[in-house]
Parts: structure tokens; sequence; C-alpha cells
């Protein structure tokens, strides 16, 4: 055998080797994310996908519940703080370091579609309008939008949504330190924690500092409505007629879906309220801080339902039977219904 058939060799079993040892440690790493107590652990929100439930959380875990909850595979050891399904396969969670996955078997498996460690920001939602068109929210303004699926995602920058002075101190800026300008633009935006679908293309976008903004054009230009209170407000929720937005020490408010008037209801907590859902008399059921369970008829009437000990509450769904399950620093529980 010549030298250079020899030499030959050598390289390409050098090579084989190494690729053999990258995917057995990939294969490793991913193993490795699939724990017997990864459901008890902290889970950041479930929605649903067909006649299941998709939940994720922490280190990029994520779960299927079909009569039980299983935990499956994700590309990424990223929080995951938001999922989203536009029907019972295709579906999208978001999280930490910008991180995007996809599904297209209804959270059997995932791939990833976005992660840069060099944004340094967390997605916090996303909506999708069909399979092709959507947005990814997060912290100081964070947005992207996507026309294809996912496959690629753009970069979008809502100055309209600036305090007035602070649009004032970027024009200055820009004309006299380009480098600064982009640097403090990136951080001026309020955090965008939370956008929902009111009607057709409206959307209502929530977040930190008072923030209430409302487009009608599928989130390419919005317009940020008055509102009474300053602190953060972290979720929105559309119950008949009506739209209610909660936040931190037990605020929650209601208006019209005309987002004109808002009437701040009375909780009978100070808890922060992350979620809530609609059930089938029209009342709104809340989750938040230190395990608090709240309902709200539609007179507006705020009653305690449960106060679970030594639990943060941040997302609730209901299941194909029903039930209604909770995620929040302890995993995944399933309630009673009271």
């Amino acid at each position: 055998m010549s030298f250079s058939m020899l030499r030959f060799i050598t390289v390409c079993t050098v090579i084989s080797l190494f690729n053999s040892s990258a995917l057995i440690a990939k294969e490793t790493q991913l193993e490795q994310q699939i724990q017997p107590l990864a459901a008890q652990s902290l889970v950041l929100d479930i929605a649903k996908s067909g006649d299941k439930l998709v939940a994720v959380g922490e280190r990029g875990h994520a779960f299927v519940y079909h009569h039980q909850w299983q935990q499956v595979n994700t590309p990424t050891s990223a929080q995951l703080t938001k999922v989203f399904f536009i029907s019972a396969e295709k579906g999208w969670a978001v999280g930490h370091d910008a991180t995007i996955v996809h599904t297209d078997d209804g959270g059997l498996s995932w791939q990833l579609q976005m992660q840069s460690t060099d944004i340094d920001k967390p997605f916090l939602d996303l909506h999708f309008f069909d399979e092709n068109n959507g947005i990814a929210i997060g912290a100081y303004g964070l947005f992207y939008r996507t026309a294809d699926g996912g496959q690629n995602w753009q970069n979008e920058y809502h100055q309209e949504l600036l305090f007035e002075e602070d649009v004032a101190y970027l024009e200055e800026l820009k004309a006299e330190d380009e480098a600064l300008y982009l640097s403090e633009r990136n951080t001026l935006l309020p955090h965008f924690n939370r956008v929902i679908s009111i009607s057709n293309e409206q959307m209502l976008m929530v977040g930190e500092l008072g923030l209430v903004a409302v487009s009608n054009d599928r989130g390419i230009s919005w317009s940020k409505k008055p509102f009474a209170y300053e602190g953060s407000l972290f979720n929105a929720n559309v119950v008949g007629n009506s739209v209610y937005v909660m936040g931190l020490r037990g605020h929650v408010f209601k208006s019209s879906n005309e987002l004109t008037v808002w009437q701040e209801i009375a909780l009978p907590v100070d808890s922060t309220i992350n979620a809530g859902i609609s059930l089938a008399d029209s009342t709104l059921r809340l989750v938040g801080n230190a395990g608090v369970i709240i309902d709200i008829s539609d007179n507006g009437a705020a009653k305690l339902i449960e106060q679970r000990q030594g639990e943060n509450l941040v997302a609730i769904a209901n299941d194909a039977t029903g039930a209604l399950w909770v995620a929040g620093n302890k995993g995944l529980i399933k309630i009673e219904q009271k």
C-alpha cells in the first residue's frame, strides 16, 4: 500500500472517529435532558395541540400530555418561556438566548429555528396568524417576524412604542455617536410580555411600564393606548366581548373589545397575576404568585378559589376532558374544579 493511500485512510478514520464522537456527545446531551422529575421542576407555559397539551420550561424541557405527561427532547437547553400551536401538529416555542424551536408533529419532536447568545434577551411570547406568518416578542422591545413558517426571522424595531422623551434623546444621540445610539436603542423599549389576537388582524400587546398597545395590521405598526397603571402587565385574555389585562400586585383591568375605557377589578389578594383562562360560564379563572387561583365573574366580582402554599403559578390550560392543569415552580399540576 502506498504512503499516500495510507495517509488518506488514516485521515478518513480520524474524521470518522471525530464525527462519531461528536454525534455520541450530542445524543448523550439529549438523553440527559430527559429527567424523571423534570415535570416537577419549573414549567412556564402550557398550550393546546389538538386533543393534547404541550408544556415547556427550564433547561429546554418540553412535555406532551395525552392521558399522561411525557417528556420529549428538544435541541436546546435554554429556558423556554412560551409555546403556541397554529394547528394540532404545527407549533413553536420561544425562550432565552432568543431561542425559537418548531414542531411539525404536535410537540413530539422539535427543531431549532433561531438562537443567539449575542442577542442576550429572552423571547417572552409569540403568535402565529397562519402556518407561515408569525411574530415573537420579548425583553427590551425584542420583536421578530417570519413569513415562511420560521425558516427565516427578521428583526423589527417599534419606535412608536417609545416614550416621547426617549425618541428625542435617540435622535440627538444618533447625530453625535452612532455606536452609542445603537447600544441605547436596544435598551429603551419596555419589555413586551404578551401578545394576543383580539379579532381578525387586530392584536393587543401588554408589557412593562403599563404598556397597552394595539395593532390593526398584524403587528406591523402599533398604537400605544393611554393607561392609568404604570406597573408591569404580564398577560391578557378575551372573554366574550370583554378584554382583561393583568400584572403586578394583583392589578387586573377589564375593558370592552373597543379597548377605550378600563375598569380595575378589585381582587381579594395582592399577588401578582400571571395568566388566565376563560371557563364555560364566561368566568375568567386567574392564577398567580403565592399559589392563588381566582375567579372573576362576568359582572366583575372576584373570588379566591384556592391558594396553594409555596407555589407560583404562571400558566393554566384545560385538556381534552375539560380538566384544568396549572404550571409553575413546582411543575405541572392538575387542579380540582371548584
